[in-house]
């Protein structure tokens, strides 16, 4: 009779155990948000940095002022990113900056004209690595979309920007001998008509961009036929940016970027 009893409670055990194996983890909460984090955190990434965008109509102004520049002027930018940190199709680059003078068909933003196809000249950090210098260009191209679609020259230079958010609307940029800004703070004085509002957005995607006055406005390079410096408009944003990558589609992003690129007989844009 007690072998009979051991052979049950063995058995007992036995089903116990397997009843165990098989039963479903349940995590709580917690462990469900840690989990999750985790993934996010291997399967994504994010770059940040600064912003800052000149233009050659005024952004902030009143409807009679804009109306007034359209098909006349506008149809020039400067764009400028400064990466605080982050990466780009896995190459990082933080501390580097790379910038996009533009000369377009018509002016930017009004949705009645036909700017593109626009001309642009890369300008990008002479600090960067090959590696990095071509993420640089691939993230200025990403970003900028349309309006750097057609890059016509490149060029490494030293390149200096700094955004004082202490100081709102200040910010600086200089990239060689080819391209200065300096911006400062919209003031009362900068009201003509009273109506002014910002007319324009940003040419790009930002996380916040303030319009401010672009108290020098200079482009002095090859490639668009055409220089400009211009002097205290209102024509300029300052702001920062941010955006998460999905690893894979940028890995897979990158492999069909360098596909076209090897069947393409087009020759690549010329370096300084």
């Amino acid at each position: 009779m007690s072998k009979v009893a051991g052979l049950f409670v063995i058995v007992g055990l036995l089903g116990a155990s397997l009843s165990a194996q098989q039963a479903p983890v349940v995590l709580g909460e917690d462990h469900q948000a840690a989990a999750g984090t985790h993934v996010m955190q291997k399967d994504s990434a994010k770059i940040s940095g600064d912003y800052v965008e000149t233009r050659s109509a005024d952004i902030y102004t009143g409807q009679c002022f804009a109306n007034g520049e359209m098909g006349l002027a506008g149809d020039q930018a400067i764009l400028a990113w400064h990466i605080r940190e982050g990466q780009w199709e896995g190459v990082p680059l933080a501390g580097l900056s790379v910038v996009g003078a533009v000369k377009a068909q018509a002016t930017l933003g009004d949705p009645y004209g036909k700017p593109f196809p626009a001309k642009s000249v890369l300008l990008v950090d002479r600090e960067a690595t090959p590696q990095q210098r071509q993420a640089l260009i691939n993230f200025a191209q990403e970003m900028g979309g349309e309006i750097l679609r057609h890059v016509v020259k490149v060029m490494d230079v030293t390149i200096d920007m700094s955004v004082l958010p202490q100081r709102h609307g200040r910010a600086s940029v200089r990239a060689g001998e080819f391209v200065t800004v300096e911006t400062r703070a919209i003031g009362d004085k900068d009201h003509l008509c009273g109506n002014e509002d910002t007319f324009y957005p940003p040419l790009t995607e930002t996380t916040h961009a303030m319009p401010a006055v672009a108290m020098t406005d200079e482009f002095q390079g090859q490639g668009l036929n055409i220089t400009w410096t211009l002097h205290d408009k209102r024509s300029a944003f300052v702001g920062n940016f941010e955006r998460r990558i999905d690893i894979q589609s940028s890995h897979e992003h990158l492999i069909e970027r360098r596909s076209d690129t090897k069947s393409s007989h087009a020759e690549p844009p010329s370096a300084l």
